[in-house]
């Protein structure tokens, strides 16, 4: 939280209470501003904060621990998938959501532990291309399991999951408050999802400064030295793909009960690749950055659609690129201008206790 607090312009180095009030103002009060541009923004704002919680997850592989990680987006796949198989027709089988989401966390965890095994020696390039490749392969499996057993129903996907159902209240109908006012489904998923962002932010930072956030932190800054200090590395890697893979497989699972539908298509190499962005281009290491990045670049595409489209119409009078193609190429633009002049993120991380002025006050002298 203060972290994010800290990244608020201007108020943030002046008035720390006053920049978190401002803080989560924002965050409960952004549908209710995003809805006077219609309701696909409101739609925009909780896939951001999926994004967001794949970010986080990413982050404590790849920030955390130093682990680079190209196919992170199989863990949200395997937890989507849990939630097709355990709560819609294709199997007939209906179980509650409150056992769907853990089971989906549980099979994700199970899968970062299954890619962990087989890597433990691996790092930098050769890591990302395992990676990379695990990543293709449950896409794949995922896309080709309908032959001669029909699993995955392939490539058409499974339809017509069960909403998420709190204490018999169906999130997918509107929450009639009276007989003239009623509350959008869309807002109720967004209060949902923000809930579970925010258990995971709190989970994070309470992991960051414990002693397993502090073993990630040396293993990631030299592995060597890490093990010479008596760090179980292995244990230690091992406990990263699987807590990182545990946020994707929650964020799988809401993905799922939220969308009603999952394919292979929404799995593939570019949906990793774009939560490796959104973390590296907020800033590695940091809770605040990856959030950062993940509410701009997921909101990016939509902002381009409604505007790049209108815009080249009334220069050119024709469109000349595709607001995917303008978004790649914006993306692009902005990691290579990242990388010339923030090389760590917008919001770099701190080491709070590599710094002789981060002890102060806690009883150690310079």
């Amino acid at each position: 939280m203060n972290e994010l607090a800290m990244a608020v312009p201007w108020l943030g180095k002046r008035n720390l209470n006053a920049a978190r009030w401002v803080v989560i103002i924002i965050a409960l009060a952004a549908p209710l501003i995003a809805i006077m541009f219609g309701r696909s923004w409101v739609r925009v704002l909780d896939f951001a904060l999926l994004y967001i919680m794949l970010a986080l997850g990413l982050n404590l592989v790849v920030g955390f621990a130093g682990l680079l990680d190209l196919g992170y987006i199989a863990f949200y796949a395997v937890g989507a998938y849990t939630a097709a198989f355990l709560a819609s027709p294709h199997f007939g089988v209906h179980m509650p959501f409150w056992v769907v989401l853990p089971l989906a966390a549980g099979f994700a965890a199970l899968a970062g532990i299954a890619l962990g095994f087989p890597v433990l020696r691996l790092r930098g390039d050769y890591l990302a291309i395992v990676t990379l490749g695990f990543g293709e392969i449950v896409r794949i499996f995922m896309n080709n399991l309908n032959y001669p057993i029909n699993i995955t129903n392939g490539p058409q996907g499974i339809n017509a999951l069960d909403p998420i159902v709190i204490f018999g209240w169906d999130l997918s109908r509107n929450l009639e408050v009276t007989e003239t006012l009623s509350i959008n489904s869309l807002f109720l998923y967004y209060y949902l999802f923000l809930a579970a962002v925010v258990g995971s932010i709190v989970f994070i930072q309470r992991l960051q400064i414990s002693r397993v956030g502090r073993a990630w932190a040396a293993m990631r800054d030299d592995e060597l030295a890490a093990k010479a200090i008596g760090i179980n590395t292995r244990n230690m890697k091992l406990l990263a793909f699987s807590l990182g893979a545990t946020f994707g497989g929650v964020a799988g699972g809401l993905f799922g009960a939220f969308q009603g539908f999952v394919s292979p298509e929404s799995f593939s190499l570019m949906e990793s690749i774009a939560v490796l962005t959104m973390v590296v281009f907020g800033g590695m290491g940091n809770i605040a950055g990856a959030i950062v990045g993940a509410l701009i670049l997921s909101a990016l595409p939509e902002i381009l659609r409604h505007i790049a489209l209108p815009v080249q119409q009334a220069l050119f009078g024709t469109v000349i690129l595709d607001p995917e193609v303008l978004r790649m190429l914006l993306l692009s633009l902005a990691m290579i201008l990242m990388m010339l002049l923030r090389p760590a993120g917008l919001i770099p991380a701190n080491a709070r206790y590599s710094h002789v002025e981060h002890l102060h006050g806690k009883g150690v002298r310079p």
